[in-house]
């Protein structure tokens, strides 16, 4: 079994760059900015260490980006790493990394988002401080409908074996290794 999941809380470093596809499709690319806070072990003094994440939206996540996500919104975001790579126009092959975000949310005042000032939706009418949005899984028209991959199915439970089946240097030995 594997997982590939992040979980982020930052600041868009930048508008979203937002992109409407021939198909149809929106997506939108954005830095955000994480910064860990710890004492320097030497001087005793303070110091921040910020990390900067290229996030992708698809579909739905991307409109959202696009009317709410402004440089400095906090967000929270929790997606999956994706490497890809692509020729340059030198013809190098470059790689990057990236988080394909799958659920977004807003958060902070609505005072403090600076995509909030003079919107007129979205934030209006809500009485958390968060507004929460998810990537649904994309459907073509005139497809079966999502199936859940079998890597979310719940395993079987196990049954345990008879003690008179087991060998007899592991009766009784209830360590795991």
């Amino acid at each position: 079994m594997s997982l590939n999941k992040v979980l982020l809380i930052g600041n868009a470093g930048r508008d979203p760059e937002v992109r409407h596809l021939e198909s149809g499709v929106v997506t939108a690319t954005f830095s955000l900015a994480t910064t860990e806070k710890f004492r320097d072990r030497t001087s005793g003094e303070m110091k921040e260490q910020t990390e900067w994440h290229n996030i992708v939206c698809w579909r739905n996540l991307a409109e959202i980006a696009e009317k709410y996500v402004k440089k400095g919104t906090q967000l929270f975001i929790e997606g999956r790493i994706r490497t890809r790579s692509y020729n340059d126009k030198d013809g190098n092959t470059k790689y990057t990394t990236e988080i394909v975000a799958d659920n977004m949310q807003l958060l902070g005042r609505k005072a403090d988002n600076p995509a909030a000032q003079g919107q007129t939706g979205g934030w209006q009418g809500q009485t958390s401080r968060q507004s929460t949005y998810q990537q649904q899984p994309y459907q073509q028209p005139y497809q079966q409908p999502y199936q859940q991959p079998a890597y979310q199915a719940t395993a079987q439970p196990v049954q345990p074996m008879p003690a008179e089946d087991m060998p007899a240097d592991e009766i009784g030995d209830d360590l795991p290794f």
